[in-house]
């Protein structure tokens, strides 16, 4: 199994300077292929101290060469916020730059901050996302860009340097919404899970994503890479505390950025799921949901640790982790600690896992001719 490091560059609340923030995280990225880890991944955000990573590509062209195997990530690109030419040239530089490493992940966004401030409707999110992939994809492969829709009007260009590999199979993207989940098997692309909702209905998007992609596809799914925030300790109850203290600190700065409790999502085409969330907020409370949020992450001994993220893989035939060790307003020392344990009692044994075997046709679907 694969196993990658994500790293969230956050400085919430101002609470030492960003050029510390990137000090430590730099520091950790530059030993994660000396620690075993497969990847490095890290989220694209703009305007507050939430996670300070406005140019992935950039930051992973830096990983790059600092490494000689690892590969490259992103958790994930925002379509509707960049030109879909850019983004391309963007990729397609990294993979020259790093001989085949790049893994694209892709999203639509859910920042209202963001979309704000690059003067993007959130209205437009969904159908800017789907011609921007199409167009994206297909660049990636060609080496040519040209579309003609709604939102993007590219007319045809080449773009250099040309691609150094396909990208086909180095491809995911996040989906929480039902719609979302759909839209990404049509596109062709592996799914990433970035927990959100409860276990039992992330099974039920990953099922209907594999029934959706079989028949749109003519073959098995890739195997979905999930995304875990883990904290790890010797001792069981200081485990315990660090997620009482970072893990719960962690999901409390998401609600506050993507605004779960604002039910103006309700009228916001691409969105109804986010109003629907905001009514189960203001009805269970903030404090609940947040701690909802982090329930579904992982803590506890090395071992306990260990056996959850492989429950994990037997449950939902997962492909890969990326693994988060730094988050909340975690102190630097913690976090290295948190790092550096995850890495000597737990990575080992999850990079044993045979993950080999392909993903089952599902039983009774027709491909779509």
């Amino acid at each position: 199994m694969d196993v990658g490091l994500g790293l969230t560059f956050q400085n919430l609340k101002d609470r030492v300077s960003d050029i510390d923030v990137f000090r430590h995280e730099l520091s950790l990225a530059a030993r994660a292929e000396d620690q075993g880890f497969d990847s490095v991944w890290t989220p694209e955000h703009h305007f507050t101290g939430y996670m300070m990573t406005p140019n992935v590509p950039q930051f992973l062209s830096w990983v790059a060469a600092k490494t000689q195997r690892i590969k490259l990530g992103t958790t994930v690109t925002v379509l509707p916020w960049q030109n879909p030419v850019r983004i391309a040239e963007s990729f397609l530089l990294l993979d020259q730059l790093s001989e085949g490493r790049a893994i694209l992940g892709i999203g639509r966004g859910l920042g209202k901050e963001e979309f704000d401030g690059f003067g993007v409707p959130m209205g437009e999110a969904r159908q800017r996302f789907r011609e921007y992939a199409e167009a994206l994809l297909d660049a990636l492969e060609t080496g040519v860009m040209e579309y003609d829709g709604a939102y993007l009007k590219q007319p045809r260009v080449e773009l250099r340097p040309r691609p150094y590999a396909s990208y086909r199979g180095r491809v995911f993207a996040s989906a929480v919404s039902p719609e979302s989940v759909k839209l990404m098997a049509n596109l062709d692309v592996g799914l990433m899970i970035i927990a959100q909702k409860p276990w039992n209905r992330v099974e039920e998007d990953i099922n209907s994503y594999r029934e959706r992609f079989f028949a749109m596809q003519g073959r098995p799914a890739p195997k979905p890479v999930v995304v875990a925030f883990c904290a790890v300790h010797e001792d069981a109850a200081k485990a315990q505390e660090m997620r009482d203290k970072y893990l719960v600190e962690y999901a409390r700065s998401t609600s506050s950025f993507y605004q779960f409790g604002n039910k103006e999502f309700a009228s916001i085409e691409g969105y109804e799921y986010y109003g629907a969330l905001a009514a189960s907020v203001e009805k269970n409370g903030i404090d609940k949901f947040n701690n909802f949020l982090a329930d579904l992450q992982i803590w506890g001994r090395p071992e306990e640790v260990l056996e959850k993220l492989k429950s994990m893989v037997e449950r939902f035939d997962i492909g890969s982790f990326i693994i988060y060790t730094q988050f909340g307003d975690m102190p630097f020392e913690v976090g290295r600690e948190n790092y550096e344990l995850f890495a000597r009692k737990v990575l080992p044994h999850l990079k044993d896992i045979d993950v080999s075997a392909p993903v089952a046709p599902p039983m009774g679907v027709q491909t779509v001719a």
